[in-house]
């Protein structure tokens, strides 16, 4: 949390994204059966799987065990989470008529039916305060939610893709039309974050997976208004907020402007670069390249000491990946990474 708010504690804070689950075996264990998103709006479960990775790697905070696509559910959207490929849509949304249309559902509902979510939350902000008392050292709960754009892109392509044609597409054929449907996300994911932060989440972060599929440009003018828009509700609870996207060392600065506490760095841009293009006015989060976690241990140790070093341009540094955990990856990796990260001390 200080480091998020500007300061440089001796000792760089760690956590990891998608570390609630994919790779442990205890989460495979307790997720064999049922859905993926019944998984997400099971309370008992959600709030266990958070915890699994805090108590197994020693991480300094828990990130929500959630889904983008779980308040596009609560809203009574058909979607579910295709084992091995995502979210997949029954009904793509492509037209003007077909997006007017799904924008007459009220985004407040996401408040509504979210009893579960919050539940959730609140759970694990309990289990996290004893997890607190018994490190000594507190440790808090990041929400997270899905950036319009990479909801949209999800809605109308129907399900992941490679290159987000029909969504970049949109944005030129039916600019007034994708405007409405951004906008709309906008208000969708800022009810979904507010619920989190108002049930106990300490930070927040919007999560724009498919961002550095657009040009500048249209980033500028089709995408960012709606995820300063998205970013509106949790503001009010004067919580750190944290700018993620993958493949945004462009548009770094411009994910930046919208006036953020943290800005996630991907794998590709070192953190020094990405300090130099937005400034010290951010805290920088990352970079380590998810594919090191397959690499020799001594050249992960390598890996790592050269990005805290790289971290010391920014006012302050979160160490992060430069995207999710791989499924596939060695629970001991990240263990002895977040050894590596706190032993680690600033020249």
């Amino acid at each position: 949390m200080r480091a998020l708010r500007g300061e440089r504690p001796a000792q760089t804070p760690v956590w990891f994204m998608r570390q609630a689950g994919r790779s442990l075996p205890e989460y495979r264990a307790l997720r064999s059966g049922g859905s993926m998103l019944d998984a997400c709006l099971d309370p008992a479960l959600a709030s266990e799987i958070t915890m699994q990775p805090v108590r197994r790697h020693k991480v300094d905070a828990a990130v929500f065990f959630s889904d983008i696509i779980v308040p596009l559910a609560l809203l009574g959207i058909d979607v579910q989470i295709a084992p091995g490929r995502g979210p997949v849509f029954t009904e793509p949304v492509r037209t003007a008529a077909q997006i007017a249309e799904i924008i007459r559902i009220d985004p407040s509902l996401v408040r509504e039916r979210g009893g579960a979510v919050a539940e959730a939350v609140t759970r694990t902000t309990v289990m996290l305060a004893e997890e607190s008392e018994a490190r000594g050292e507190p440790l808090p709960l990041i929400g997270f939610a899905g950036a319009p754009f990479t909801l949209a892109a999800y809605l109308v392509e129907g399900g992941p893709s490679k290159d987000h044609m029909v969504a970049r597409s949109l944005i030129h054929t039916e600019p007034h039309a994708w405007a409405d449907l951004t906008m709309w996300l906008a208000e969708v994911t800022g009810q979904f974050l507010a619920l989190q932060v108002e049930a106990g989440a300490s930070v927040a972060q919007l999560f724009d997976s498919w961002a550095g599929a657009l040009a500048p440009d249209d980033y500028r003018e089709a995408v960012l208004p709606a995820s300063a828009a998205a970013l509106r509700p949790v503001r009010a609870f004067e919580v750190p907020i944290i700018h993620f996207g993958v493949g945004t060392g462009e548009i770094l600065a411009d994910m930046a402007s919208i006036g953020v506490d943290g800005l996630g760095v991907d794998y590709r841009v070192p953190l020094d670069q990405a300090a130099a293009r937005v400034g010290r006015g951010v805290t920088l989060q990352g970079n380590f390249d998810p594919a090191l976690l397959f690499a020799p241990a001594e050249v992960q140790r390598a890996a790592a000491q050269r990005i805290l070093t790289e971290g010391l341009a920014a006012r302050a540094h979160v160490f992060n990946l430069g995207h999710g955990v791989p499924m596939d990856a060695d629970p001991a990796d990240l263990t002895a990474l977040v050894e590596t990260v706190h032993a680690w001390r600033a020249p």
